[in-house]
């Protein structure tokens, strides 16, 4: 799976070959399951960079989900739960939860959109670190590691990271700027604005250590 392997190397590799005994295995059988694989960034960096927990979805469904189609509207794990309930015509939890539908987006439907009005992009100890709605991704101000300009790793030793401490919100483009090397905040002032709301609403609910704000929505895991 070429998209995969580049994105993820080695891991990817491995993931090419599993996947495709699976699917074949599948296939062989007519089996027409839902098939779906993606990850949760661990094997990255450990940031809300993009190369820090940007990963693949991967979806097969026979006859439903349209072979070699691609869709690059952002989605998230909280987002299965609801989708494979909704598909299977499982009930949800009665409490609240944050994941929603997004099979449009697996339909690769042209007319798809977000399911949410933005992601929240928390790190470390409940830090809003960053906010995402479609195109564009505003970096809010906190200190993230790095191995950029370091030494790497050697003889089995790893390579000492360094401490960056983004001053003051960065808003990329992430549709023409995906490796986030161009920060377009003062060409769009009313677009940094309006992320700016949504981490107020996202802080009201959820809290913010990094601005010491205890959230109303708070919540047990689950």
């Amino acid at each position: 799976i070429p998209g995969v392997e580049a994105s993820t190397g080695a891991l990817g590799h491995g993931l090419s070959i599993g996947i495709g005994m699976a699917l074949a295995a599948r296939i062989e059988k007519r089996d027409s399951k839902v098939f779906v694989i993606t990850g949760d960034g661990e094997i990255n960096e450990g940031s809300i960079w993009e190369g820090g927990h940007r990963v693949p979805f991967l979806a097969r469904w026979p006859g439903k989900i349209p072979a070699g189609g691609e869709c690059h509207v952002p989605a998230m794990t909280i987002d299965v739960l609801p989708t494979v309930a909704k598909l299977v015509g499982a009930e949800l939890p009665k409490h609240k939860i944050d994941g929603r539908d997004i099979f449009p987006l697996l339909e690769c439907a042209p007319d798809a959109d977000m399911a949410h009005e933005a992601y929240f992009h928390y790190y470390g100890t409940n830090e809003l670190q960053a906010v995402r709605t479609r195109k564009w991704k505003l970096m809010l101000p906190h200190t993230y590691r790095t191995m950029d300009g370091q030494a790497p790793g050697k003889d089995g030793a790893p390579g000492k990271y360094k401490q960056v401490k983004i001053e003051k919100p960065e808003l990329y483009n992430l549709v023409a700027d995906v490796g986030e090397s161009k920060n377009v905040a003062d060409a769009n002032p009313e677009v940094v604005q309006q992320l700016l709301a949504l981490a107020e609403k996202a802080r009201d609910d959820l809290g913010d250590s990094l601005t010491k704000r205890a959230g109303k929505g708070v919540r047990e895991p689950g």
